[in-house]
């Protein structure tokens, strides 16, 4: 039986007075691949060059690395109707508010089409479980606009899976970085700053709070991750995190330290840049999907610091 692997990742915009209501479907890039218990498997990735493939480190094309030959009939997608179809199934996007409509068509009997959504660990917010873990089962309470449209796909995602045995899962994805990380983002900040105070040419950094935890992991092992998500034959949820978190002054301490630099010479802090709800504190718990799926991290935050403090010295 022919199975079809759509890994889309999917920007939901609800609250933004300048998009309210609107979805960003990037376009769409479909490979395939052979393993002995199939004839053929195809895995269908959304993702936007500049957005989505810097979220995830560049690693999707890993993806593809065994792959033979692309196919362009699969999915479709029109943007200005805010519609996805894949086959028989229709997934519309209502532009007018943050209301969903889904269309369910008759699949194929010959096909099977399992959907993968990117789901985040913002959308716990501040609730954390009594050890200082997050789970599947930890009440999510999300504290920001990203955070409440993260869960908005993470219930629909349920909600269809369940009323039309459709084959859908979650991906609950801590924190992931790597070299190619937008310079917007916290980890590659510090370290582009970092290196730029290292040689000269800034004298400070400005921050915001430099207390908030996050449980960092390297994109490269969570691009893994998804992979054997989406080959588990059960439709289910799924936490992908490393199981232990920093602040964001111990990741100060450690890159200036790497550079030779006390940053407590160079790092201020400025309210403009925390948020009007603090997110304080994220650690996932994913013994289950190391469990069951066998995935484990393999890239420590220090080598991953060490990764990007390098790429950002041989830049600049």
């Amino acid at each position: 039986m022919k199975k079809t692997f759509l890994i889309t990742i999917l920007v939901l915009f609800t609250v933004a007075p300048s998009c309210r209501g609107s979805l960003s479907l990037p376009a769409a890039r479909e490979i395939s691949t052979n393993r002995p218990s199939l004839t053929a498997q195809r895995y269908s990735i959304a993702a936007n060059q500049k957005t989505e493939q810097q979220a995830f480190g560049g690693y999707l094309p890993q993806l593809s690395a065994s792959h033979s030959s692309l196919f362009d009939k699969e999915l479709s997608i029109n943007e200005s109707a805010h519609t996805l179809s894949l086959r028989g199934s229709q997934l519309i996007f209502d532009a007018s508010g943050p209301q969903l409509q889904t269309k369910i068509a008759e699949l194929t009997t010959q096909q099977t089409t399992y959907a993968y959504q990117a789901s985040s660990s913002e959308m716990f917010g501040n609730s954390v479980d009594d050890d200082k873990y997050q789970r599947l089962t930890t009440p999510m309470i999300p504290v920001s606009p990203y955070g409440c449209a993260k869960l908005l796909a993470f219930n629909l995602v349920r909600h269809y899976r369940a009323a039309y045995n459709l084959n859908l899962c979650n991906g609950v994805l801590f924190n992931h970085e790597s070299p190619y990380r937008g310079s917007n983002f916290v980890t590659s900040k510090v370290i582009k700053t970092a290196v730029q105070i290292k040689k000269g040419f800034k004298d400070k950094l400005i921050l915001g709070n430099l207390d908030s935890y996050r449980d960092w992991g390297h994109a490269k092992d969570y691009v893994r991750a998804i992979k054997m998500i989406v080959d588990y034959p059960e439709p289910k949820d799924w936490i992908v995190s490393t199981g232990k978190n920093k602040s964001v002054r111990d990741m100060c301490e450690y890159v200036f330290r790497k550079l030779e630099l006390d940053y407590k010479k160079y790092v201020i802090q400025d309210k403009k840049f925390v948020r009007n709800e603090e997110l304080k504190f994220l650690r996932g718990d994913s013994s289950e999907t190391q469990n069951i799926l066998g995935w484990k991290p393999e890239i420590t935050f220090e080598n991953m610091m060490d990764e990007m403090i390098d790429y950002w010295l041989k830049k600049i």
